[in-house]
């Protein structure tokens, strides 16, 4: 499926990139590397939201830009016109020729939209030529961090809400158009049962909702007739936004609206509230509609909310059912990053022998892990995970000792079944993995969390003890 990616720009898509990609890619070619194979790794050092994993996201916006994953006869005529400090050409004429000639031809191996992934873990690995490997650096690290901050961040949400619908109401404080866009995937990704995004409804075949806001309200002389003014026109979509004025005062206006709907054989759905006290006004509320006979009508909260407010308002006996979750979702309001990074790992020499690449530091979270890395996944008898474990491709024998980042520590572990994370997606430049529906995603993701959610152990996390050991070998060499 094509994602709103190419239905907004189309085309040509390579120019999306940083200017330092650009010059590292003339680098290259200019000293005859561009062509030298190597392997890059996508992952993320510390978990977002004081939290354990992600959920990884993004993957198909990935393969939908590589596939438009060129420039355009524009893109290097701009190329063209940019100059040095000397007022020079950036580029030699013969480098933008051969940019405009070029044809994606990577693997990337990557893991599947909805996977947890912890620290460290390579989320995508891609290994083709250096200098479109260089290329598609800046892409891969937007469209995989932002979806999976997201993805992670409604997931937290959607728990907190422990199985209340969470409507994902952030577009108009998203960053802009096309994150609202992202933002909206990931949020149904993460579990959000409903977005009030369109665009994104019509694109990805999201569930959306919305009723009225305080404007509609507000052109009304009394806050009745604009219910009755909605009811007329909405019959079977009545949810009243109830706090424009006075929260229980409007209440009892929807109530005496919705048992006029009732009269001419239709039924309020419910009421919102989006300021005040939400725990006390949503109690009485409660009773209100009760008594008045709509013990089945919904009252949905907005307001600034995510998994800590909601929380505290169950904690509260707040009886709120349906949560709008707006802009401390789509813009991950309390972290607004993750911090994934893209690192070289192994490139070959003139001979196609592969050399080992590590990036070294004094902070240890820094220190990259060199070679060609796959992730297992271990599970026990009763196939909960147990813990993960990278390893180099040409060793994938695994005789149970690894280093634990967790403990610093080498350790055994043994497990009854295991699975590869990493799954091959493009070969040689051309996509050969079946994307799911973003439905089944989202099925997979709520699968994923529910499987984590039921272990009852530390999970380990860790190098594979013959990584492990080829890394401390390369950093005495480093020292």
């Amino acid at each position: 499926m094509k994602t709103h990616l190419s239905k907004n720009y189309g085309g040509h898509q390579a120019i999306q990139t940083d200017l330092y990609q650009l010059t590292m890619a003339y680098g290259y070619w200019k000293s005859g590397l561009y062509n030298r194979q190597s392997a890059f790794h996508l992952f993320y050092r510390k978990p977002p939201f004081a939290g354990n994993y992600i959920i990884a996201a993004g993957l198909e916006l990935v393969a939908d830009w590589l596939q438009d994953f060129s420039f355009s006869t524009s893109d290097i005529q701009y190329l063209g016109s940019l100059k040095n400090s000397n007022g020079s050409r950036l580029f030699d004429e013969s480098f933008l020729n051969f940019l405009q000639r070029m044809q994606f031809s990577c693997d990337i191996h990557a893991v599947p939209e909805g996977t947890i992934v912890y620290p460290h873990q390579p989320i995508l690995r891609i290994e083709g030529p250096l200098l479109q490997c260089q290329l598609i650096e800046t892409a891969l690290l937007s469209l995989i961090n932002f979806s999976s901050l997201i993805a992670t961040k409604s997931s937290r949400i959607v728990q907190a809400a422990a199985g209340d619908p969470v409507l994902e109401f952030g577009m108009r404080r998203a960053q802009g158009l096309d994150g609202a866009m992202t933002a909206t995937r990931a949020a149904y990704i993460g579990g959000c049962h409903a977005t009030s995004n369109v665009a994104a409804g019509k694109a990805y075949k999201i569930p959306v909702k919305g009723t009225h806001a305080h404007s509609w309200v507000m052109c009304f002389d009394e806050e009745i007739e604009a219910f009755r003014a909605y009811a007329q026109t909405m019959p079977d979509n009545c949810i009243f936004l109830v706090d424009t004025y006075d929260s229980i005062e409007g209440t009892k206006n929807a109530i005496k609206v919705g048992l006029e709907l009732r009269e001419q054989g239709n039924e309020m759905v419910g009421i919102r509230l989006d300021s005040g006290d939400l725990a006390q006004i949503s109690i009485e509320a409660r009773k209100l509609l009760d008594v008045a006979g709509f013990p089945n009508a919904s009252i949905v909260a907005s307001n600034d909310l995510d998994e800590y407010e909601i929380k505290k308002l169950k904690e509260t006996g707040a009886k709120i059912n349906v949560w709008g979750v707006g802009t401390r979702l789509s813009t991950s309001f309390d972290q607004p990053a993750l911090g994934g990074v893209y690192k070289l790992a192994a490139i070959q020499d003139e001979n196609g022998k592969w050399e080992y690449r590590m990036k070294r530091s004094e902070q240890i979270i820094k220190i990259s892990n060199p070679g060609r890395l796959q992730t297992i996944r271990l599970f026990d008898h009763n196939h909960l995970p147990m813990g993960d474990i990278m390893h180099d491709i040409s060793d994938p024998s695994l005789n149970g000792k690894f280093w634990d980042y967790q403990t610093g520590e080498t350790a055994t572990i043994s497990w009854s079944t295991k699975e590869n994370l990493l799954i091959p997606v493009f070969q040689q430049g051309e996509k050969v993995y079946n994307f799911p529906t973003l439905e089944q995603v989202r099925s997979y993701a709520k699968e994923q969390i529910a499987l984590f959610n039921n272990i009852d152990h530390a999970y380990k996390n860790g190098l594979a003890k013959s990584l492990y050991d080829r890394k401390m070998l390369m950093l005495d060499k480093l020292v």
